[in-house]
């Protein structure tokens, strides 16, 4: 929990930093976005995150973290950013800049999610997850980082969750596990480690649970 905090304040330290963009003129420049994030940034493809409703300053560092993951390891050192590394995503950015970013994030939180639906035999254990945690194995609630109702946390740049496909979840918990053993997989969680820390303590039929919850939740 003392993690928690202490991301919580670094993270709303640099609140300011960030210019915020221009959503019309994200509009145009997300043009090709639509043929793997939907119109409106809503996916049908469950393995393509949505991004509408998502907060702005979240999307604007993922997109900073993926340009940051094109790079060498000593670039990135010397950048002093962390990188993320989604294939899929492989040349999208590179003839965008902070601005067009920022531009892009602003039009897709401008946007409203399409909520799922949660599979009935795995809501009341993804919901024990989601508003508890696992008090066993020391996972905190999900709600405390990303909302009761998974609207997130803007301020402190931590995303909004509702309605996302579980399958994009649940992949992306098993990515955060994966980096936590040492393997190739999600890392740009920031130095406290707060999601890989929280997904190795959790098995795949917790993920699976919790990822079906949050599908449904809004």
């Amino acid at each position: 929990m003392k993690k928690l905090w202490v991301s919580l304040l670094v993270l709303a330290g640099f609140a300011g930093v960030v210019e915020a963009g221009d959503a019309a003129a994200g509009k145009a420049k997300a043009a090709a976005c639509v043929a793997c994030h939907g119109e409106g940034g809503n996916s049908l493809a469950p393995n393509f995150p949505k991004l509408a409703g998502q907060n702005a300053r979240y999307i604007l560092k993922q997109l900073q973290d993926i340009q940051c993951g094109a790079l060498s390891e000593k670039e990135q050192s010397v950048q002093k950013c962390n990188g993320r590394t989604v294939p899929t995503m492989a040349g999208q950015l590179d003839n965008f800049n902070d601005a067009d970013l920022a531009d892009i994030a602003a039009y897709y939180a401008s946007q409203t999610i399409s909520v799922g639906q949660t599979k009935p035999d795995l809501l009341a254990k993804g919901a024990e997850i989601y508003r508890a945690g696992i008090r066993t194995k020391g996972v905190a609630a999900c709600t405390a980082c990303h909302s009761p109702t998974g609207a997130g946390n803007e301020l402190a740049g931590y995303p909004a969750l509702g309605g996302q496909h579980s399958d994009y979840i649940e992949a992306q918990l098993k990515a955060f596990r994966a980096a936590a053993d040492g393997l190739p997989g999600r890392s740009n969680d920031g130095d406290t480690k707060i999601m890989r820390d929280v997904a190795a303590m959790m098995s795949d039929s917790e993920i699976t649970a919790v990822a079906s919850f949050i599908a449904g939740l809004h």
